[in-house]
């Protein structure tokens, strides 16, 4: 039975996919199990499956698309190790990560999992350390100390430091929050989180550069902005937190995403949920909000570059 299992979860990015996993292939620590599972691509990605027959690697491929966290969660099911780590399949795994992180977890069994800080690549596998070291400051990453995080609740949602590609976790812990809730596309890594923090888990930050999180203008696109947006407004509301400093950033964020969501609708044409969403929202900016609702006049032809007008002149204030 592997110490570790691996999971990439993959779709249509077979250009990716093998230096994701040339990476889990050429970790220092080998005691580990890699599991790919291939949410119903349609690219050449069972043809570069079929090359790794002799290698650990086991492949589940999903005839059709079942869904980001469905897909994830296949994976999860199919795992034998004690431990266990999901990262993408755009993103890469440094040498030494299963070897640092999964000595943490031998000697303290009261740890949870363990979480580390990581380098920002980009399309070309070249490190770019400026923007490491801004995304590490941008999430908080540089004002954690090594050893347990003691107010993990706010680390994970005020801060959002924690990157789940670069985090190794009991199989046990997930198991005890049901890992990632299903039919979910977008922020599952940050509800798993919060429902971990919730749930009393403990985790130790290890400040080491051992994953790789590559920037690339696949991550980008506005017809992401309406699924995400409404993935994390469904995420926001589905807690309330007895700390009354979470709580009113946690509405200050619902009002965020709802008039953000509702600029969104407007500008493709659902016009009267849009009308709705930006008026739940207008605490946020009512400048924004009567823009919105001004342009939701227009004929639908016309919004794109309407917004995309107010968009430059609000930049200042968004």
């Amino acid at each position: 039975m592997p110490k570790i299992s691996v999971c990439i979860p993959t779709c249509n990015r077979v250009n990716l996919l093998a230096s994701a996993i040339a990476s889990v292939l050429d970790q220092t620590y080998t005691d580990f199990e890699l599991i790919v599972c291939d949410d119903g691509s349609t690219d050449t990605t069972a043809l570069l499956m079929s090359e790794f027959v002799d290698r650990p690697i086991r492949y589940i491929r999903h005839p059709q698309n079942i869904g980001k966290s469905n897909n994830m969660r296949s994976g999860f099911a199919a795992a034998r190790g004690e431990y266990f780590i999901k990262f993408d399949d755009d993103d890469r795994l440094s040498a030494q990560f299963l070897e640092r992180t999964s000595a943490i977890l031998d000697k303290n069994p009261s740890i949870d999992f363990v979480s580390t800080d990581h380098w920002v690549i980009d399309i070309n596998n070249n490190i770019d350390e400026n923007q490491t070291q801004l995304n590490s400051q941008r999430w908080g990453r540089t004002e954690l100390s090594s050893g347990m995080i003691e107010d993990l609740l706010a680390t994970v949602f005020l801060r959002q430091s924690l990157q789940i590609g670069a985090t190794l976790f009991r199989r046990r812990a997930l198991e005890t929050v049901g890992f990632l809730r299903p039919n979910w596309q977008n922020c599952e890594d940050n509800d798993l989180f919060v429902r971990l923090a919730i749930a009393g888990k403990k985790c130790y930050y290890l400040p080491e550069l051992l994953m790789e999180y590559r920037f690339h203008p696949g991550q980008q696109g506005c017809d992401r902005a309406i699924p995400y947006l409404s993935d994390k407004l469904r995420y926001l509301t589905s807690y309330e937190f007895e700390s009354e400093k979470l709580e009113t950033v946690r509405l200050k964020r619902i009002a965020e995403t709802q008039l953000a969501l509702g600029l969104r609708l407007i500008e493709v044409g659902e016009t009267a949920k849009g009308r709705r969403m930006v008026r739940a929202g207008k605490s946020v900016s009512e400048a924004k909000m009567w823009a919105g609702l001004g342009l939701s006049l227009l004929p639908e032809k016309c919004r794109g570059r309407a917004f995309a007008a107010v968009r430059e002149l609000l930049k200042r204030e968004l």
